[in-house]
């Protein structure tokens, strides 16, 4: 039958150890969580600030509906430019220090539609060979030629930077914070051999929006790269707690991707509630920075008990810590080991990360307790035997 392929498929992510199922969770999005049915301590969220259950959150979203009522009715060009997006995205602009900001629905929306808006099939994108899929999309949707480079090798980038044809745009496109490593992109180094040779960058700042000091608007402005790149984008939904996305960059960027970026023109826009949650969200991470410093902390913690452990880390100093177990199967008995211990650390497989390196992807919030990272090194200290039969 026609049909056969799709059971045949099925039956190869299985064999493969890459089929996937979903699970339920019930309650809120925090430090622990109830996991079909039961309460586990919660390393698999992005909610890093412990933002996705705050009542200022929840007050603002409340507030937003009864006032705007719950869909804005049509995409931004129609009749679904709101004041409320206007407000958010004076917020952001002001938060990034730039001299405007676009909100869109989603990080993978943002990605697929901004690129393709900037560059086309006579042009050069320059991508980290890391980049999240969303990023691989907006480059195969652009249809310009595609150069990628070793993950975060500044050499090899500047090598394909000398190489390409001088007519045509270049843009590099890189995440600051790797959402799978943890690890952050040499942005200075990318800066400066960007205005060399005549380049654009475009930054994702996805996991870095929110965490970064002096004020959590990433690590662009720790760094104050603000001015040397073209487009700063990011999320409204891991650190911020809520959901969509943003870019942050100047007026004419904004004026052009209203006009070019298709994933922005076609599509109903955000919500009253999810705009005033994240309004609210900014602000927060402007009253609350002890919240920075509790990540840091607990990142800390868990970071050296593990290492203390023998588990093998990957180069990340971020709320983010991939622990490596390799072969995909045996990355997710791992994980339901430590799940039958009360600790939910999410197996990441291909093609979310290379083949031969799956890992659990353990994330930190700075709302986890002494209790719940106590909790975890014992779960990982019952399990490190398995993993140490795991790692042979």
């Amino acid at each position: 039958m026609p049909q056969d392929f799709v059971e045949n498929e099925l039956l190869r992510l299985r064999e493969a150890g890459l089929y996937r199922t979903l699970r339920r969770v019930d309650g809120d999005q925090g430090p622990t969580l109830l996991l079909d049915g039961r309460e586990v301590v919660n390393f698999s969220s992005n909610n890093y600030l412990g933002f996705a259950n705050h009542p200022v959150l929840c007050q603002a979203a409340k507030a937003a509906i009864d006032r705007y009522g719950c869909g804005s009715g049509a995409s931004r060009l129609i009749s679904g430019n709101r004041a409320l997006h206007e407000e958010l995205e004076a917020k952001i602009a002001e938060f990034k220090g730039t001299e405007a900001a676009l909100v869109f629905n989603s990080g993978f929306q943002a990605n697929t539609g901004i690129i393709p808006a900037l560059v086309g099939p006579d042009d050069v994108v320059f991508s980290d060979a890391l980049n999240h899929a969303s990023i691989i999309d907006g480059c195969r949707l652009a249809r310009a030629k595609v150069v990628v480079y070793e993950h975060c090798n500044v050499d090899q980038l500047q090598r394909g930077l000398q190489e390409a044809p001088s007519d045509g745009r270049k843009l590099i496109v890189t995440e600051s914070l790797f959402s799978m490593d943890g690890d952050e992109a040499p942005l200075a180094e990318i800066v400066e051999l960007a205005e060399r040779y005549g380049a654009v960058v475009m930054i994702d700042e996805a996991h870095a929006t929110g965490v970064y000091e002096p004020n959590g608007a990433g690590l662009i402005a720790k760094l104050g790269l603000g001015g040397h790149v073209l487009v700063q984008m990011g999320t409204l939904g891991k650190a911020l707690g809520g959901f969509g996305a943003y870019i942050a960059g100047s007026r004419a960027l904004r004026e052009l991707l209203i006009n070019r970026c298709r994933s922005f023109i076609f599509t109903t826009s955000l919500p009253p509630a999810v705009m005033a949650m994240a309004i609210a969200a900014i602000e927060l991470v402007r009253k609350e920075p002890d919240r920075r410093a509790a990540l840091r902390r607990n990142c800390e913690t868990l970071r050296r008990g593990l290492r203390g452990l023998d588990y093998r880390l990957g180069d990340s100093g971020s709320q983010i810590l991939p622990l490596i177990v390799g072969d995909a199967d045996a990355c997710m008995k791992f994980s339901e080991y430590l799940l039958s211990r009360g600790v939910f650390a999410q197996g990441i497989r291909p093609p979310t990360v290379p083949l031969g390196t799956s890992r659990l992807r353990i994330t930190v919030m700075a709302t986890h307790s002494d209790e719940h990272l106590r909790r975890a090194l014992q779960a990982f200290e019952e399990a490190s035997a398995v993993y140490s039969k795991f790692d042979e």
